[in-house]
């Protein structure tokens, strides 16, 4: 192991590295296709066709299918696998967390599109159309200032015809209204603006909407969204993946909801309850949990643990 290896992650960094003065080059070589297979093939790794491998490797980069192969390796030093392992259980893990992805993106984006719509319509009408540019409105100074960056940045590089028509009809305020502007900003910022507005009572309103008791839940469901719709766009491995941002799990709702709850929230299945729970509010639920378990059933090779799914999850009310 070398040095660097044993630093804490932080560390880790090519600025802590530099800092620290510990630096190694890299000296490993690109290999061709044929010769991924051979060295796979010399760690243990079968193929029952080299040919469809050789597509496959072809279209996808092996270093993206590697993350599919760890879960089979005997050594995580050597990378010598286990007795059984073959790259087409590898290529099976990979198209179910494509298809998963997919399926989530359009889950995320119905849900996305509701909270813009709620929160553009609640705030504006409570407190006008330019909520958002009013510094006593916002509980924290920094974040309000960054917050309002963000918006600078998006308006700014928007090619959007109702943005362009805008600025070509008025000059103030220096930013369109809010059923505007807030049509631009990604599902992060959004959080982070309703996060730090500070009427409460107006964030609970739209809370209630989707079936949530307080503004605090959703601001962790959203939170925990917003991270899961960045790996989801970037095409990030979801399966057996640590996600960041874990939702709040602890609370009694209303609605169908899930009686174990001594899960792990870093895990997948967390956030899936929490999306299945949110569509159900808008009554687009019943169609996504028969597409997940459709896709479950496609592939039934997967290990639903590496994801959190516990022992008897389809029986909770939620996923029934």
């Amino acid at each position: 192991m070398t040095e660097s290896a044993t630093l804490p992650i932080e560390q880790r960094t090519r600025a802590g590295l530099l800092f620290y003065g510990i630096m190694n080059t890299y000296s490993k070589q690109p290999l061709s296709i044929t010769d991924q297979i051979s060295l796979l093939k010399s760690r243990g790794l079968t193929f029952a066709d080299e040919k469809a491998a050789e597509k496959v490797l072809g279209e996808v980069s092996y270093f993206r299918i590697a993350a599919y192969l760890r879960p089979m390796e005997a050594d995580k030093q050597s990378h010598q696998f286990k007795r059984g392992a073959t790259f087409e259980n590898a290529v099976a893990l990979y198209e179910f967390d494509n298809d998963l992805r997919h399926l989530l993106f359009s889950a995320i984006q119905r849900i996305e599109v509701a909270l813009r719509s709620k929160i553009i319509q609640h705030f504006s009408m409570q407190h006008s159309a330019f909520w958002f540019l009013e510094m006593s409105l916002h509980e924290s100074e920094h974040r309000f200032l960054e917050n309002l960056t963000s918006l600078d940045r998006e308006v700014v590089r928007s090619k959007e015809d109702f943005i362009k028509d805008h600025f070509y009809k008025y000059d103030k305020p220096e930013f369109p209204p809010a059923w505007k502007t807030l049509e631009l900003v990604s599902l992060g910022t959004l959080s982070k603006l309703y996060y730090n507005f500070a009427d409460n009572q107006v964030k609970k309103r739209i809370a209630r909407e989707f079936n949530l008791p307080q503004h605090e839940v959703l601001e962790s469901w959203m939170r925990s969204l917003s991270a899961l719709r960045n790996y989801c766009a970037h095409h990030s491995r979801l399966w057996n993946r640590m996600l960041t941002s874990p939702p709040q799990l602890s609370v009694n709702l209303r609605g169908n909801w899930i009686a174990n709850r001594q899960v792990d929230a870093n895990k997948l299945y967390a956030v899936l309850c929490c999306i299945v729970y949110w569509l159900d509010s808008m009554q687009y639920g019943n169609d996504f949990k028969l597409q997940f378990k459709t896709i479950l059933k496609k592939y039934p090779s997967i290990d639903t643990a590496a994801m959190g799914f516990p022992q008897g999850w389809e029986n909770e009310a939620v996923w029934t």
